[in-house]
Order: structure tokens, then C-alpha cells, then sequence
């Protein structure tokens, strides 16, 4: 059997979290390996570079990172300012990632496909805690590769499994990769995707601050396309928690509310409360997308575009061999369910978290970062650091730090990054605090305008 203490520990993902991981493994002199699956670090931040994020900067960038990269000359910037996603590329991620001792270990284009013990499916058990991980990884041209490693750390995140439109959970009938008139994520309305989405009718499907990015960059290009149209279909009966609360403590993120309840009440974004997606059929011309709710009763809205703003959801078929302790309604490990449960708490309410609360009944196997958090969406990015700086800790054998979360920077005031605030055109947002921004969720009725189907 293979020394486990002369193996790698594997890092998944090569976005903030696990940057950040690599940060702290460097530091504690911790041989790693970290595995990106696109072409170069944080591909997934590139996808959403446009969105300016409701987290300064102060919040954004991890202890250790920031202790790497000082000594290079790194300018850090401004603690009070907000970045758009390409600013955290850029002016963090990129000049970390570049770090010798970190881009020594860092593989690009490698897609992990699947992991397990050497010699060992999840079933077997003596001897299990002794034998190495093995971790499948494929590039880009296909070929497969393996990589034993001591401890894996999943910090690959969700933005590539976006939840479904089906309302009950399930794929609406007619959803399917690839399908014509369907957008996921977050377009880039105001820039690169400005054509697909001018002069046309765009029904946007959620409730939660993807929704809320989406509706305010459309209502922005209707002013220089009038043709423009929007419609906006929930499955709550009120917008009141995505309009949030004029007497906020965080007077920008109420703005970012306000515009989007002025943009219903001038008829500029038609609202559709109470319903249920169910199927979508497309045509040459456009989409059409048919509600069902619980009684049976069918409504109908015809457009050009679709745009999926649901939310996303963890994918675990990775470790579909490894024995995780995942809770039943969140999928997140079972430990954090009820101190991240999106029901009682908000992003700056979760109480301090680490590796005991983060392990599973795989020993050495971690997930951290937003894909740690489930379904809940109220991911902190300050938390994911703090979550990768504990199992670190464990993992070079300092269990006293890896124990002490006297220092976590979960406290009212921090914001998800998981949710980009608005676009980066449009004025700048404070950070989120407050009650949870989950997706379509059922609200108390609110005194605005709202148009039924």
C-alpha cells in the first residue's frame, strides 16, 4: 500500500475557494495538486466577468492569498470598492494562480471524471482510511489520466449544474442541454449577448438575484431598444423578497429592489406570479413555456428567449464511490445543514463552520465552497476561505487552528458571491445582508403591480 503522507492532496476547481486552498496548502508546505477543469484558472468567473458583485474587495480575498502575493509587488485593491468578476479575475485570481508555487501545481484542462480508494469500491471497508484516493481526470483531447492522493478537496462549485425550470425539481418537459431559445447563467445582456436579446420578447423564469441581474440589464437595453420585451414568471404569488426593503440597512442593495419594482410598475417587465413551469416547446420563430399548477390548470406565455434563473444545485456523481454524509434536502454534508438552512438563515447569519463540520464518513474527502452549501443559496465567499483555511490546518496535522473559528469572518454586513449583485454598467451595490434570496420562493403579498397570465 501506498504512503499516504508522501501523496499529493488534490484540490478540485480552480476558482476562489480552491485558489485560496492552494494559498494555504503553499504556505503550510503541503504537496499538492490543483485541477482546473477549463483552459485557464476560474473559467467559471469568466463566464459571468460582466456582473459586478454585491462583496467588496476586502471581503473577497483570502488571508493567505494575501500574504503570497504581497511580497511580489501584488497592488491590492481598494477594500471599500466592488469588482465585477473580471476585476476579481484579473486584479486577484489571475496574479495568485501565477504564483510559482502555485502554478507549478496547477493542471489545466483537466476535467475530473470520477473518485474512489485504490482497490476499493464503497462497499468495502477494512483497511479503507489506509488506502490512497484515486482521482480520474480527462483533458480536453479525451485521454484519461489517475492521481493518487492522500485527501481530496472539492471545491469544483455549481455554476455547471444549474437547477432545473420544472417546478416541482424536475426537468420541465421539453428542457434538455442545448436547446434552442434557452439561456442559462448569466447573459451578458448589456455586452456580448446585446444582439440575441435586443428587439426581442425574453421571459425570465426566478426569483433570485440571477433574476434580479437579468430583469435590470433588460430594462436597461430597452431604453436604447424599445422593441425590446420582458417577462418575468415566478412561482411565488409576490416579488416581496426579490424588491427587498426600502428601510435596508444597505441602501444600495435596496435600490437594486426599488429598480426592479419600478420596472413592474411602469410595465416595462411584465410579472407573472404563481407559476409553475412544466413544459416548453420551441419553434423556428421562438418558445413557448406552459405552466401547470397543483390543481391542474394550464397557462401559457409565448417569447423569443428563455432565461433560466432558478439557481443551481450540487452535483455529487463524482464521488458516486466515496461514502458521503450528504443531508437529505439540502445535499450539502449533514453537519452545516442546520446552521445554513436557507429557511433560518441569511448569508451574514451562518455561524462559523470548519473541517469537523465539513467531514464526511470518507475520511480525507471535503467539500468546500459554494457546492458545500447544497441548495442553500446563501454561500459566503469570506466562508469558503475560512472553510478551506480549517481543513488545511487539519490536513498538515494543526488541529488547535484547524479547531479555531474564533476568527471567522461570518458576520452580518459580508455578501454571497455566489449572487452577483447587477450589472457592471449600472450603479454600484452594497454588500448582502438580510433575509435569504431564495429562488422562487412563496412571498407574503406586496402592494405591487403584478400582471397575471
Amino acid at each position: 500500500m501506498m504512503d499516504l503522507e508522501k501523496l499529493p492532496v488534490v484540490v478540485i476547481g480552480a476558482g476562489p475557494v480552491g485558489l485560496a486552498a492552494a494559498a494555504h496548502l503553499t504556505e503550510r508546505g503541503v504537496t499538492f495538486v490543483l485541477l482546473e477543469a477549463g483552459p485557464g484558472p476560474a473559467a467559471s468567473v469568466r463566464e459571468w466577468k460582466h456582473v459586478r458583485l454585491f462583496t467588496p474587495w476586502r471581503y473577497n480575498i483570502d488571508t493567505a492569498a494575501r500574504r503570497l502575493l504581497a511580497p511580489t509587488g501584488w497592488q491590492e485593491p481598494d477594500g471599500d470598492t466592488l469588482p465585477t468578476g473580471r476585476q476579481l479575475l484579473t486584479d486577484y485570481l489571475a496574479p495568485l494562480a501565477a504564483l510559482p508555487d502555485i502554478a507549478a501545481s496547477l493542471r489545466l484542462d483537466s476535467r475530473v471524471e470520477a473518485i474512489s480508494r485504490v482497490g476499493y469500491d464503497r462497499i468495502r471497508t477494512p483497511g479503507r482510511e489506509s488506502a490512497p484516493f484515486r482521482v480520474r481526470i480527462v483533458n480536453r483531447s479525451g485521454t484519461t489520466s489517475e492521481i493518487a492522493a492522500r485527501a481530496v478537496v472539492d471545491a469544483s462549485g455549481t455554476w455547471r449544474t444549474p437547477n432545473h425550470l420544472g417546478a416541482d425539481g424536475l426537468p420541465a418537459y421539453g428542457e434538455r442541454p442545448g436547446v434552442r431559445h434557452l439561456v442559462t447563467g448569466l447573459p451578458d445582456v448589456l455586452g456580448v449577448d446585446r444582439d440575441r436579446f435586443a428587439g426581442r420578447h425574453t421571459i425570465v423564469v426566478g426569483a433570485g438575484h440571477s433574476a434580479t441581474t437579468t430583469l435590470l440589464a433588460l430594462g436597461e437595453l430597452r431604453t436604447s431598444s424599445p422593441a425590446t420585451a420582458v417577462t418575468w414568471a415566478i412561482r411565488g404569488p409576490s416579488p416581496t423578497r426579490a424588491y427587498g426593503d426600502t428601510t435596508d440597512e444597505l441602501p444600495a442593495r435596496g435600490a437594486i429592489g426599488a429598480r426592479l419594482r419600478d420596472l413592474v410598475e411602469a410595465d416595462a417587465v411584465q410579472l407573472v406570479t404563481d407559476f409553475f413551469t412544466h413544459r416548453l416547446e420551441t419553434s423556428p420563430t421562438g418558445i413557448e413555456v406552459t405552466g401547470r399548477n397543483p390543481d391542474g390548470v394550464e397557462r401559457h406565455l409565448v417569447g423569443d428567449l428563455v432565461v433560466n434563473a432558478t439557481g443551481f444545485r450540487p452535483d455529487h456523481h463524482l464521488a458516486a464511490e466515496l461514502r458521503l454524509t450528504l443531508d437529505s434536502t439540502l445535499g450539502c454534508p449533514r453537519a452545516i445543514a442546520p446552521l445554513i438552512d436557507p429557511n433560518e438563515h441569511f448569508c451574514g447569519s451562518v455561524p462559523a463552520h470548519g473541517v469537523d463540520q465539513l467531514a464526511h464518513d470518507e475520511v480525507g474527502y471535503y467539500i468546500a465552497g459554494v457546492k458545500s452549501y447544497g441548495r442553500a443559496p446563501t454561500f459566503l465567499l469570506a466562508t469558503g476561505y475560512e472553510q478551506v483555511r480549517s481543513v488545511v490546518a487539519a490536513l498538515a496535522g494543526d488541529w488547535a487552528a484547524a479547531r479555531d473559528l474564533s476568527r471567522s469572518p461570518t458576520a452580518p454586513g459580508l455578501a454571497s458571491i455566489c449572487a452577483p449583485a447587477q450589472p457592471a454598467r449600472a450603479a454600484q451595490a452594497s454588500p448582502c445582508a438580510g433575509p435569504p434570496q431564495t429562488p422562487d420562493a412563496a412571498e407574503t403579498p406586496t402592494s405591487a403591480r403584478v400582471t397575471r397570465a
